[in-house]
């Protein structure tokens, strides 16, 4: 037997391999492996997907960073800089930087408030420091009333569509762009052609509810004055989308460092009005006190003036014992906030004064207690301890409260530049008017018309926020 006889017929198995892919027929990628189209290998520099990184990474190597010039030592005569024009304008100057030469200054303070007294319903983006809105109001499509006798014979007036339900219940971005928007519309003075501003947030940087926008140049005063800026329709129409008031000041030196501060004391430094508290304690006739209050009601509208209502209120009083004036004392309800206003003034060093149209001896004794520095009111005719429903002197209305204002702001030798008179009756308007800054604090609609800013919010300390002053500052005045 031969070797070949043992081994014939038996086919040798070290010459058989079990096929394989190559490298070249194959990739790490399983998803690469099975689908139908592959496609080229090129892609952005710089840019890598997870098929590539994985086959690539031995053989590529990512593009090396771009070079930079050494450091060549500090520049000199010997040593000049290698000046590359970037294409951006570098300077010192800006809009509310000091204005060259004897260029007068022109620039517009536009102070923002949210209504976080009357926040909308529903919304969206409500702020952290506001309660949650009330939503029991009605619908805009429902009737305000079930009685047909107070049903509205017309439909009232559409208000624009509210945007602070949607953007969120304090100044957004979005308000201040739109309110940015709205000022450009306005023609500028000749020889301008951009509006520049800036902002700061009074209050707070994420949620502010107060905003104060510096722009430049104020719209042309030849088409449109300050007084009839603030009054205009697009100004009121955006306060009413974004639920905000909007204070309009020009940016100067008086509007930072007022020297005298005068009050209106009903619904003003308090929230009630004595005259009606006086009448409240008279049970005979027992209508008196909605007879009373009526006639106040009307006065502060401007539908009555104002001296004759009172005599009349006065003589409706005849018989009351001069006791009420210290019975009410306690009873007097002082708006939040007024304590630590008067104290942030008086360590300002602003000189302050109440004028009412109300009584003296409760007039007098409340300016001795909040430490006010004037305080004038009207005097009545006290005999056998009773009320004999007479005035003496001149009664304080709306002409003997601007005479007041003129006298005391004489007397303290202060410029009216920097007098703010607050108050929020039609018998305050002369009286504001005669102020740099006349201020209607949560005040009958033609005083709001009228004033030359409006606040209408839950703390009369909001007033310093028109100085310019931070929330921060503000606590340091009256910590």
């Amino acid at each position: 037997m031969t070797t070949e006889a043992s081994t014939g017929g038996s086919p040798s198995k070290t010459g058989a391999t079990r096929p394989q892919l190559s490298s070249s027929t194959r990739t790490s990628s399983f998803l690469a492996e099975h689908q139908q189209y592959r496609p080229p290998k090129s892609h952005p520099e710089g840019h890598f997907g997870i098929d590539t990184v994985v086959e690539d990474l031995p053989t590529k190597s990512t593009p090396s960073p771009r070079n930079v010039a050494p450091f060549n030592g500090v520049p000199s005569p010997s040593h000049p800089p290698k000046v590359i024009d970037s294409g951006i304008s570098h300077s010192f100057s800006h809009p509310n930087c000091a204005s060259p030469g004897k260029t007068a200054t022109d620039r517009l303070v536009a102070t923002l408030f949210y209504k976080a007294k009357h926040p909308r319903t529903s919304n969206a983006l409500p702020s952290p420091k506001l309660p949650a809105a009330d939503s029991g109001d009605f619908p805009p499509n429902m009737a305000p009333t079930d009685s047909i006798d107070a049903f509205p014979l017309e439909p009232p007036t559409a208000d624009p569509e509210p945007l602070d339900h949607l953007y969120g219940s304090y100044i957004s971005p979005l308000c201040i762009t739109s309110f940015l928007h709205l000022m450009s519309t306005f023609p500028l003075p000749a020889g301008e052609t951009d509006i520049s501003s800036s902002h700061r947030c009074l209050d707070n940087s994420e949620h502010p509810l107060v905003v104060e926008l510096t722009l430049s140049p104020c719209p042309s005063p030849s088409y449109l004055s300050l007084q009839d800026l603030r009054k205009h329709e697009l100004i009121y129409r955006f306060e009413r989308e974004w639920n905000v008031d909007v204070a309009l000041q020009s940016d100067t030196l008086w509007r930072r460092h007022p020297r005298l501060v005068i009050f209106d004391m009903d619904s003003t430094l308090i929230t009630q009005e004595v005259i009606d508290l006086m009448a409240a304690t008279i049970t005979s006739p027992p209508d008196l006190a909605s007879r009373i209050a009526d006639i106040t009601h009307r006065a502060m509208l401007g539908e009555l003036e104002f001296e004759g209502a009172f005599r009349e209120r006065v003589k409706l009083l005849t018989g009351l014992s001069e006791d009420i004036f210290t019975d009410l004392r306690p009873i007097l309800d002082v708006t939040k906030g007024v304590p630590e206003l008067i104290k942030a003034l008086k360590r300002l060093g602003v000189k302050t004064a109440v004028l009412s149209g109300g009584f003296q001896p409760l007039t007098s004794w409340l300016a001795g207690e909040l430490d006010i520095d004037h305080a004038h009111a009207n005097n009545v005719v006290i005999q056998d301890g009773k009320l004999t429903g007479e005035v003496e002197g001149l009664i304080v209305g709306k002409q003997r409260k601007r005479d007041l204002l003129l006298e005391i702001a004489e007397k303290e030798g202060v410029d009216l530049r920097q007098v703010i008179a607050i108050g929020d009756g039609a018998n305050d308007l002369m009286m504001m008017a005669a102020a740099a800054l006349g201020v209607a604090w949560n005040a009958k609609p033609r005083v709001q018309m009228d004033a030359s800013a409006r606040l209408n919010g839950e703390t009369l300390l909001d007033l310093l926020y028109l100085f310019g002053l931070t929330s921060e500052e503000i606590a340091m005045l009256v910590e």
